[in-house]
C-alpha cells in the first residue's frame, strides 16, 4: 500500500512525523540529563515536579522519566552514613551464643572435663546423635560446635517448615560435598515433627557417612522417632539449665562488650539478675531476652531497677507443653503423691498444670478416677466428694471453680487408701479372658416362663431373704467349672476395716456351709 500524503507543519515545513520524532527525542534527551543527576532538589530520589518545570518536561513523560535507570552514590562516597552493623541487629541470645565448648553453661554430666562426649567432640570425631531437652537448653548450640570442632560443612532445617524435597536436596548437596572430601554436619530441629517417611529419608546417608546427622527434640525419641533411625544415632539427653548457670550467662552478657552489652554502661542489681535467671525456667535464650528488654527500657548507661524487671517479668509463663512429656510427668507426680498420702505435694502439681495451662475438667476427671483406684472403698465419700467437685468447677468457671479441685485433691490425698476393689476388678477380668464362655449355673438362671422352670432354669435357688440371717450361705455364685474364688481382699484402712471384719466372718461361714452341704450330698 502507497504511503498516505505527508502533512507539514506551518513553522518548519517538515511533516508532521519527523516534527513529532524529533520533538520525542529532545524530551528523552532531557529525561537522560534529569535522570544521570543526583537526589532530587526536593531531596526525594525519585524524580519530583520541581525538575519537570525547571526542564520543562512534558508531564505525559514523568511515568517514562521514573522507569529510567538512575546512577546512585557509591557505598564509598557515602562513608559510614549508609554502613549497616548487622550484627548489632542480631538479638543478644543469639550474639552471645557460646563459641566453644568452655563457653556452654549448664550439661555438665554431657560437657564436663573428660566425659566421652565432650573428648570426641574436642578431637573432632563427632558421631549422628539426638538430642533431647526443654527448650533453650543448648542443643542449637552444641551442633553448631560440633561442626565448628569437626571443620564440617553445617547445614540446618526446620522439620516445621521444611518437607521432603527440601530434605532430598540438602542431602544430595551433602552428597556432592563428601564426594569433595567434606562432610556435613546436618541439624533438624524439631525432628519429632517429621513423619516416617521423612525421617526414614536420613537413613541411608547416616549409613554411609555422607552426613552426620544431629536431631533436636523438646519430646521423648523413643516415642516420636521411628525404631531404624535411634539404631542409627546415639540420644543425648539434655537437661534444664539451672538459674546459677544462667546467671553465669548474664554476667557474660552485661561483662562483653564485643557481642553483648558492656559498651552500654547498664547497672543492675545481683538480686534483680537473679529474678531473671528464676524467671526464664530453665532457658538460657529466654533469660538473654529478658535481659535484652530490660537494658532497652533503661537506656544507655541506665540502671535496670525493680520497676523496670517487674515489667519485664509480667504475665510470664511456666514451661508447659500440652499433649508433651512434660505433661503427662506432671499428671503422673499429681496421681503419685495422691497415692502416696501427701497432700502438700499434691497441691503443688495441681497447681503447677493450672498455672501452665491445663484443662481442670480434664484434671477433675483424672481426680476421679483417683477416688475410685486409690481411695476405693477406704472411703466412699471420697468418689462423690469428686463429682461434686467437677460439678463446682462446671458451674463456678475459673478462677473460683479452682479452689473445689484444690479442696478435692487435699482430701484425696489425707484420706484412707485402698485399691483392693481395683484389683478384685482386674482378677475378675482376667478369668472372663482365662475361662472364657462358662455356662452360668442352672440354681440361679431367670425361669420368666413354664418352658425354662421346665427345663431345670432356677431348680435349687434359695431365696437369701428368707434364709437364716439372711443368706444362704451353701449356695454358690461362680461357674461350676471355675469353683468358689476370692477377688476383693479389703484392707485394714479406713472403712474397710469393718467391710474386712465383716467379710472374713461370712467366708468363713460359707466355706463350713459348702463343706456341710458337700458332705450331707455324699452321704
Amino acid at each position: 500500500m502507497a504511503p498516505g500524503p505527508q502533512i507539514a507543519t506551518a513553522e518548519t515545513g517538515m511533516p508532521l512525523s519527523m516534527h513529532r520524532a524529533r520533538r520525542r527525542r529532545r524530551d528523552l534527551d532531557q529525561l537522560q540529563v534529569l535522570a544521570s543527576g543526583a537526589m532530587a532538589p526536593c531531596g526525594c530520589d525519585h524524580v519530583c515536579m520541581s525538575q519537570y518545570r525547571q526542564v520543562r518536561i512534558p508531564l505525559h513523560c514523568i511515568d517514562r522519566l521514573n522507569r529510567v535507570p538512575r546512577s546512585r552514590p557509591s557505598r564509598a562516597d557515602t562513608g559510614d552514613l549508609l554502613q549497616v552493623d548487622r550484627s548489632a541487629m542480631r538479638p543478644l541470645a543469639e550474639r552471645m551464643r557460646p563459641a566453644t565448648l568452655d563457653e556452654m553453661v549448664g550439661q555438665r554430666r554431657l560437657l564436663a572435663e573428660g566425659t566421652a562426649l565432650r573428648t570426641a567432640v574436642e578431637a573432632g570425631k563427632v558421631h549422628s546423635m539426638v538430642l533431647w531437652g526443654p527448650p533453650g537448653c543448648g542443643k542449637t548450640t552444641l551442633a553448631l560446635l560440633l561442626a565448628h570442632y569437626a571443620d564440617a560443612e553445617f547445614k540446618a532445617i526446620s522439620a516445621v517448615l521444611s518437607g521432603l524435597p527440601e530434605v532430598r536436596q540438602v542431602l544430595a548437596e551433602a552428597a556432592h560435598r563428601f564426594d569433595g572430601g567434606r562432610r556435613t554436619v546436618l541439624f533438624v530441629d524439631e525432628v519429632h515433627r517429621f513423619n516416617k517417611t521423612q525421617q526414614d529419608a536420613f537413613l541411608p546417608h547416616i549409613e554411609r557417612g555422607t552426613i552426620v546427622f544431629v536431631g533436636a527434640t523438646t519430646e521423648n525419641p523413643s516415642f516420636e522417632l521411628n525404631s531404624a533411625l535411634l539404631s542409627r544415632c546415639r540420644v543425648h539427653v539434655m537437661e534444664s539449665v539451672s538459674p546459677d548457670d544462667i546467671l553465669q550467662s548474664l554476667h557474660r552478657a552485661l561483662d562483653d562488650a564485643e557481642r553483648g552489652l558492656g559498651d552500654r554502661g547498664l547497672r543492675i542489681a545481683e538480686d534483680l539478675l537473679r529474678l531473671i535467671a528464676v524467671a526464664a525456667d530453665g532457658d538460657v535464650r529466654r533469660a538473654l531476652t529478658l535481659l535484652e528488654i530490660a537494658a532497652e527500657l533503661a537506656g544507655e548507661g541506665g540502671e535496670v531497677t525493680a520497676g523496670t524487671i517487674e515489667q519485664v517479668l509480667a504475665d510470664r509463663t511456666r514451661r508447659f507443653d500440652k499433649g508433651g512429656e512434660q505433661f503427662y510427668d506432671q499428671i503422673s507426680a499429681l496421681h503419685k503423691c495422691v497415692r502416696s498420702s501427701n497432700p502438700d505435694a499434691a497441691l503443688y502439681w495441681l497447681a503447677r498444670m493450672l498455672d501452665g495451662g491445663c484443662d481442670p475438667g480434664y484434671l477433675a476427671r483424672r481426680m476421679t478416677r483417683m477416688a475410685v483406684e486409690d481411695v476405693g472403698l477406704a472411703d466412699p465419700r471420697a468418689l462423690q466428694m469428686a463429682i461434686d467437685a467437677w460439678e463446682t468447677y462446671d458451674r463456678l468457671g475459673s478462677p473460683e471453680g479452682d479452689l473445689a479441685l484444690a479442696q478435692l485433691v487435699i482430701y484425696l490425698a489425707s484420706t484412707a487408701k485402698s485399691n483392693a476393689a481395683y484389683m478384685a476388678f482386674n482378677q475378675a477380668k482376667r478369668d472372663v479372658r482365662e475361662y472364657g464362655t462358662q455356662d452360668v449355673p442352672m440354681h440361679i438362671r431367670n425361669a420368666p416362663t413354664k418352658l425354662m422352670k421346665e427345663l431345670g432354669y432356677g431348680t435349687g435357688y434359695q431365696y437369701d431373704h428368707d434364709a437364716e440371717g439372711g443368706i444362704a450361705l451353701d449356695q454358690t455364685g461362680f461357674p461350676d467349672a471355675m469353683g468358689e474364688r476370692i477377688y476383693y481382699q479389703p484392707v485394714a484402712r479406713g472403712m474397710e476395716l469393718k467391710l474386712k471384719d465383716k467379710l472374713d466372718a461370712l467366708r468363713a461361714a460359707r466355706a463350713d456351709a459348702v463343706r456341710n452341704a458337700q458332705s450331707a450330698d455324699g452321704d
